[in-house]
């Protein structure tokens, strides 16, 4: 029975999905690394707030959004720069590059002296991360099965929220400057797996000619082995020859996209649920909040103590990616969404009540409350919204202009970080908990209702389909 489920197409384990899993697992080390990145900064920017273990103080309303935001303009210079280059250099080299500011992040961090270092720390940590959101989903799109493709897209954030959830630990409980020592081996590690065990997409090999190396490449991926059957062999050789002539076929893919790809039918049809999915993802405050977390709570009428909370809350959010990995690929992508920009909708509103309650009201005995609302709001974004964003976006998009419109996507997504980044404690403190929490739940339960009439199901769709 056990061998059975493993020669299942969509088990993990399967044979043929193998090398596709180990590709993941060793990319989302610098997954893992990046959000140890951002949880770390929540409890972190509290201490150096007051009694800074770092030799200088960030005390300014001014301060605290620029230290937040400069991870959105850092990831927006790494969007641009891995979108241009991946076309060029290929996945396997931007995977290399974009450890470097990661690296750099940390020695700053270790090294500061004042808040204009942890500026620039974020901007590289955003380069880092910009540049793997991009180089990410368009590699794992192009390596991995159709029928698995939703669940390993949905690890990049899976890996990103373990990451935060270390983050918030460490950050809550060791020393400022050991934290830098230790995850210093991280993108270490990252960068001698890239260079031993991925290989070049064979999507893009067949694309700049190297059609035998793609073939090693198709081969390596899908574990076909000389000693296969003969079979065996010849079916999955069907497949890379459907891929090669569908990538080279005619002047129409074998040209340069130009502007008029952009204003071809699919393409417009994909623009309106790809901006949507954008300002769902950033406007409902999920990845903002997971910067400011313990702000968020102690400033929520709660007595319980913020850090211990902000922890739990990275314990729902791997819970919530690990849900998606599970039924992304069962469930699909619209339903995901649709549960997902619902309940965060319901879950932020009623968190807007509780502390506009708690404002003038004694809510001692209920201060588990703030908790089970945040709890039940990151646990909801992250089945949809966030585990299935990148997968989506991906696949909505025709194939010609697939990688240039996913890149520029992922811009506007990163202008938006920074914006949510900047505004926020801005927000908080100018209209109050509740005003900024309603108003990201407006956005979201907008974004639901458009979803519910206008997303298209992509579950299983052909990465060489429009």
């Amino acid at each position: 029975m056990l061998m059975r489920l493993f020669q299942r197409p969509n088990c993990l384990l399967n044979r043929r999905n193998r090398y596709q899993l180990l590709t993941t697992l060793l990319i989302n080390v610098i997954s893992i690394s990046h959000g140890i990145g951002i949880g770390w900064l929540s409890p972190t920017l509290r201490k150096l707030q007051s009694d800074s273990p770092a030799g200088f103080e960030v005390k300014s309303e001014f301060e605290i959004s620029w230290v937040g935001s400069m991870l959105g303009m850092g990831s927006v210079t790494g969007n641009i720069l891995i979108g241009c280059l991946l076309g060029r250099l290929g996945s396997k080299r931007c995977l290399l590059l974009i450890a470097i500011p990661h690296s750099c992040f940390w020695i700053l961090v270790y090294f500061a002296q004042s808040v204009e270092y942890l500026y620039v720390g974020r901007l590289l940590a955003g380069i880092c991360g910009g540049g793997m959101y991009i180089v990410h989903p368009i590699l794992l799109s192009e390596i991995a099965d159709a029928n698995i493709r939703g669940t390993f897209s949905a690890m990049v954030m899976l890996s990103v929220n373990v990451g935060i959830l270390v983050g918030y630990i460490i950050g809550t409980h060791l020393p400022y400057y050991s934290i830098p020592l230790m995850v210093l081996i991280l993108p270490l590690w990252y960068l001698i797996s890239v260079l031993l065990f991925i290989k070049e997409s064979p999507m893009h090999l067949i694309r700049i000619g190297k059609y035998s190396a793609a073939e090693r490449s198709f081969r390596y991926y899908k574990n076909i082995k000389d000693s296969d059957n003969i079979h065996d062999q010849n079916r999955a050789m069907e497949e890379f020859e459907i891929m090669k002539i569908a990538l080279t076929k005619g002047d129409a893919l074998q040209d340069a996209v130009t502007f008029k790809d952009f204003y071809s039918r699919p393409a417009l049809k994909a623009y309106g649920p790809a901006l949507v999915l954008l300002i769902a993802n950033q406007f409902s405050g999920l990845f903002t909040m997971v910067n400011y977390m313990s702000d968020i709570f102690a400033n929520s009428g709660s007595t319980m103590d913020p850090d211990t909370c902000t922890i739990i809350i990275g314990a729902v959010q791997i819970l919530g990616t690990y849900v998606t990995t599970l039924l992304c690929d069962i469930c699909g992508r619209k339903l995901l969404m649709l549960v997902s920009t619902g309940g965060v909708a319901i879950s932020l509103t009623a968190f807007g009540f509780f502390t506009k309650y708690a404002e003038s009201h004694n809510i001692g005995e209920y201060s588990w409350i703030p908790l089970l609302l945040m709890s039940m709001d990151i646990f909801l974004g992250n089945i949809g919204l966030v585990g299935c964003f990148f997968v989506s976006l991906v696949e909505m998009f025709p194939v010609k202009i697939r990688a240039k419109a996913a890149s520029m996507a992922i811009v506007v997504c990163s202008i938006f970080v920074f914006l949510m980044l900047n505004i926020f404690p801005i927000c908080m403190k100018q209209w109050g908990i509740s005003a900024t929490m309603w108003s990201c739940a407006g956005v979201t339960a907008l974004s639901s209702l458009y979803f519910t009439y206008f997303m298209k199901e992509t579950k299983g769709k052909s990465m060489l389909d429009d």
